[in-house]
């Protein structure tokens, strides 16, 4: 198990912190009271399923901001790894951020009093933290990048790729990146022996992958998918959504999307296949 306590200034970014950190793969929990966090990692050591935990905590929590130490020991108690990040930034910038936002500080009405008592507050935290990140001149992208460094997070494994078949007369597939259509490939539809048998089916992807051309648009999916991979993680994208898309979602797409999917792994890749129409016979 392994904890991330994020902390530090109201509208330093602790919010957009947590959103990077669930797009790689840690299970995320904003404004849990300090008290509550031993009982959150015993709940999620418990599991088989959470291995990674990111908390945020500030003075949202108002008097159990002062559990925080004692929890903490509680945490080395259980064995538990922890590391605090603390999220700072220049005050006109988070006054800035505050009046584009139009939300009061959560200590004053006045940002200027509430950003100075916070700055009192959080000075022993502060100087505690494991790490300081200064996001003044940040941009939500900056500071993902960041974040991704310190984590030390292998740049392949830092984008989701999600590889998924369907079939166009069900609909097209919304939440895509993008979509390549198949149906120019041969149909084992109209053969009566693969007819019913979809393509996770041995003879099916053996008749789907034994064209030229099948191997030709998989070699050529390949080539352009490792080449805008790179490019996305520096623009700072998490997820990439691919589809395939042939008649009804259950030979054609299967097999490409499982091909296509396989051989990302193969690069090192971190990919997920999913199958939306395969189960669907007509």
């Amino acid at each position: 198990m392994e904890i991330l306590v994020i902390t530090g200034m109201s509208g330093a970014g602790k919010s957009q912190a947590l959103n990077a950190l669930e797009d790689l793969g840690y299970f995320c929990m904003d404004n849990l009271p300090p008290a509550l966090i031993p009982k959150f990692a015993e709940i999620a050591s418990a599991t088989d399923y959470i291995s990674k935990v990111a908390v945020v905590v500030d003075v949202r929590s108002g008097r159990f901001f002062d559990d925080l130490y004692s929890s903490l020991e509680k945490l080395k108690e259980m064995e538990i790894n922890y590391k605090i990040f603390f999220l700072d930034a220049d005050e006109e910038k988070i006054i800035r951020r505050y009046k584009e936002k139009r939300r009061p500080h959560p200590l004053n009405e006045s940002i200027v009093k509430g950003y100075n008592l916070e700055v009192d507050l959080l000075s022993d935290i502060k100087k505690k933290s494991d790490y300081i990140i200064n996001t003044t001149n940040y941009s939500i992208k900056d500071l993902k990048k960041s974040i991704r460094e310190i984590l030390e997070v292998k740049e392949k494994n830092a984008l989701k790729i999600s590889i998924n078949s369907f079939g166009f007369k069900n609909g097209i597939l919304l939440d895509a990146d993008m979509v390549f259509d198949v149906r120019f490939l041969p149909n084992p539809y109209y053969l009566d022996d693969l007819r019913k048998l979809d393509g996770t089916n041995e003879e099916t992807k053996e008749y789907v992958m034994k064209w030229d051309v099948t191997k030709d648009f998989i070699d050529k999916s390949i080539d352009m998918l490792d080449f805008l991979i790179p490019n996305y993680l520096k623009e700072g994208k998490s997820i990439l959504v691919v589809g395939y898309g042939c008649t009804g979602g259950f030979h054609r797409s299967v097999v490409i999307a499982n091909e296509i999917g396989k051989r990302l792994k193969v690069l090192g890749h971190n990919v997920v296949i999913s199958h939306r129409d395969k189960d669907i016979y007509e």
